[in-house]
């Protein structure tokens, strides 16, 4: 069972380092179950990318609900990610109702329909990277609470739009549209113009809006995170992250469909390392 935790935090390392960089600050015997948790966050959120047709999508993630529903031991066993989940749901007190939920939510990414409006995207959001959030800080802090649940949300949200921000480039050459499509109009803005790189005129004033309320959300989960429990604020320390890369989208050189959005690590690791400091004591 060690090799399947190793899998996930090489898998893990290479593939996401902010969150790598954050499970550094949390206890070592409870890192193995935040690598478990966001090597799944890797597989179902790229599950999209991966397959042309959405029933070899849906078929994927059913799979991954069986497996969680024990209906697949033996499978399970043979693929270290699966192993590793399930040893971490049963022996960490993380729930399999959140992580199917989490699934859910994903089945969105398999149509390519453009994300309708803001409340759509904030659900979606609260369903996939709030609900790893939340999963994160069971798994370090099993004790139900309230105060968890609503600073993930609304660190979920600002996380997934920035993410969603920096990523459009890459999103729109799969013709994905995760930015809500109802604040894009507002502007002028439409789905084709995203798929095709193509910087409309009112893209740049759309995409402060929702800069606009990835900072409000960022706001709101900073006022929350008092109310967690210190041992669980670990599983929210990228949210820590999220103004340097808004910032980096705020600058007068920002081409959306050009700019790489990138923030060197040492600022990462130094913002990381202060955050820590501030929320872990």
């Amino acid at each position: 069972m060690a090799q399947a935790f190793e899998y996930c935090e090489q898998l893990v390392r290479q593939n996401d380092k902010d969150r790598f960089l954050a499970a550094l600050f949390a206890p070592a015997d409870r890192r193995g179950a935040l690598h478990a948790l966001y090597a799944f966050d890797l597989e179902i959120a790229g599950i999209g990318a991966r397959v042309h047709e959405p029933m070899a999508g849906e078929l994927r993630l059913q799979w991954w609900r069986e497996v969680l529903a024990g209906a697949r031991a033996e499978e399970a066993r043979a693929s270290p990610l699966a192993a590793a989940l399930c040893q971490t749901a049963a022996r960490e007190h993380v729930s399999r109702e959140l992580l199917i939920g989490f699934i859910d939510a994903h089945a969105f990414d398999l149509y390519r329909e453009p994300m309708a409006t803001v409340a759509d995207f904030e659900s979606y959001a609260r369903g996939t990277t709030g609900a790893i959030m939340q999963l994160a800080g069971l798994a370090l802090d099993s004790a139900e609470n309230a105060g968890l649940e609503a600073v993930a949300g609304h660190a979920g949200i600002a996380t997934a739009l920035s993410d969603a921000l920096r990523h459009i480039a890459r999103s729109a050459s799969r013709r994905q549209l995760l930015l809500p499509a109802e604040v894009l109009a507002r502007h002028g803005v439409e789905p084709d113009d995203v798929y095709s790189g193509r910087a409309a005129a009112g893209l740049l004033p759309a995409l402060k809006d929702l800069r606009g309320l990835a900072r409000h959300h960022l706001e709101m989960a900073l006022r929350l995170v008092p109310a967690v429990p210190p041992a669980a604020r670990a599983a929210l320390l990228p949210l820590a992250l999220v103004p340097l890369y808004l910032a980096r989208m705020e600058r007068s050189d920002y081409e959306p469909f050009a700019t790489p959005i990138e923030v060197p690590q040492w600022r990462r690791q130094l913002r990381l390392w202060r955050t820590a400091r501030a929320w872990l004591r």
